[in-house]
């Protein structure tokens, strides 16, 4: 095997295994992009997702910076000859895309493209986007084409029959690694709505007891205002405290079912702001440490911050714990997550009806699902520890 075609091979296989390695639909959409422009040494590449109204969803781009693309401004939703690759099964190779007669011109700030490859992301009978490459580079000083330049090989394109069926490759790829992210955004969303009910679920009992109790003592410090001062300002003290209770148990609900902004500030500060509030909102003590963390994917940082509230609601709400602890560290390339607590614990021969009361079965679904895992460790009276490990991106 040649020294080229090896280093060929080595980089499909890197495109094909950065693909499978995303979760987020953006993430994917993204990944595709910039591995077909480097696979195939193109100047821009594009990925458009299709509407149900014969445009573009979503439209990912690569080789163009942020203020380009700021310039540009909003794109056509029907995108001319991009838009047409949406309807058609097989690739179209072009010598200069601004002669074809479905070119509809593009914005001013817009590149200039000559040559063109473009083909559908097929899915069964559903096509799932369209890719396109604009602009092969010549390997002599690795510059872009000169539109003004005539000869060119293959019936004037740059991009080859070997670019096609290569681009066709990455396509069938492309397209397993788009549905599983999908499918993976679809399966969160359902987590996270059975998530909303709970906490709908645990927030109406939680306040609906405090409030209950709020209005008891209301009224026997209404009746004893009278005949006993001193006992009705006792029962209005206990109605001040349960008025802050109540207050905790909603800020702390509120907190859980407000999305996290990861996006904002990290795992890192989000956890450390969540452990603030769950200690200030509960009589056990909650801390938090981390220690050399990098960011993670997304899709990792949700999933670590959805066990680790899950651990917490445990420790909190049903271990008796006084002490909770949560701690976050980078391990390799990754990171590991651990919770321990001081509380009742449980016994682990009995994992199957504490796996369904505590939530463990989806703690280790959302491990696994961002190619994580899940262990826990627990004795009745001694407390239990739970620790999530990822392999990072």
């Amino acid at each position: 095997m040649s020294q080229g075609h090896r280093s060929g091979l080595n980089a499909v296989s890197s495109a094909l295994l950065a693909m499978s390695r995303q979760l987020e639909v953006r993430d994917v959409l993204k990944t595709i992009v910039a591995s077909a422009r480097e696979l195939l040494d193109a100047e821009y590449a594009a990925l458009g997702v299709p509407d149900d109204h014969g445009g573009f969803a979503q439209f990912v781009v690569d080789g163009v910076s942020d203020e380009q693309w700021r310039a540009i401004g909003p794109l056509p939703r029907q995108h001319g000859i991009l838009a047409a690759m949406l309807h058609k099964a097989e690739p179209e190779r072009l010598a200069d895309v601004r002669e074809d007669p479905r070119f509809e011109g593009w914005p001013s700030a817009h590149p200039d493209m000559s040559d063109f490859l473009g083909l559908p992301i097929r899915y069964g009978d559903e096509t799932l986007g369209a890719l396109f490459l604009a602009n092969k580079l010549r390997s002599s000083g690795g510059r872009p084409p000169d539109p003004r330049t005539p000869a060119k090989p293959e019936g004037g394109c740059g991009f080859t029959a070997d670019d096609e069926e290569l681009l066709s490759i990455l396509a069938q790829h492309a397209a397993i690694a788009l549905t599983n992210a999908r499918l993976y955004e679809r399966s969160r969303e359902l987590t996270i709505a059975e998530e909303r009910s709970r906490l709908a679920h645990e927030l109406h009992d939680a306040v609906s007891q405090k409030l209950f109790s709020l209005r008891l003592t209301a009224q026997a410090a209404t009746a004893l205002v009278d005949r006993d001062p001193a006992r009705a300002k006792g029962e209005l003290q206990q109605v001040a405290v349960l008025a802050a209770e109540a207050a905790d148990e909603l800020r702390a609900a509120v907190v859980e079912l407000r999305p996290a902004a990861l996006d904002e500030d990290g795992l890192v500060a989000t956890l450390r702001t969540h452990t603030q509030v769950l200690d200030r909102a509960h009589s056990a003590e909650v801390t938090f440490e981390s220690h050399a963390v990098r960011a993670l994917p997304a899709a990792q940082e949700e999933a670590m911050l959805r066990v680790a509230q899950e651990a917490l609601h445990n420790a909190l709400r049903h271990s008796g714990a006084k002490r909770v602890r949560v701690t976050l560290v980078r391990r390799g390339a990754g990171a590991v997550l651990r919770v321990t607590d001081d509380g009742g614990g449980f016994d682990p021969r009995a994992i199957r009806r504490a796996g369904r009361h505590l939530g463990l079965v989806s703690m280790r679904d959302r491990a696994g699902g961002v190619g994580g895992r899940l262990t826990v460790e627990s004795e009745p009276g001694k407390g239990t520890t739970i620790d999530m490990e990822v392999p990072g991106g």
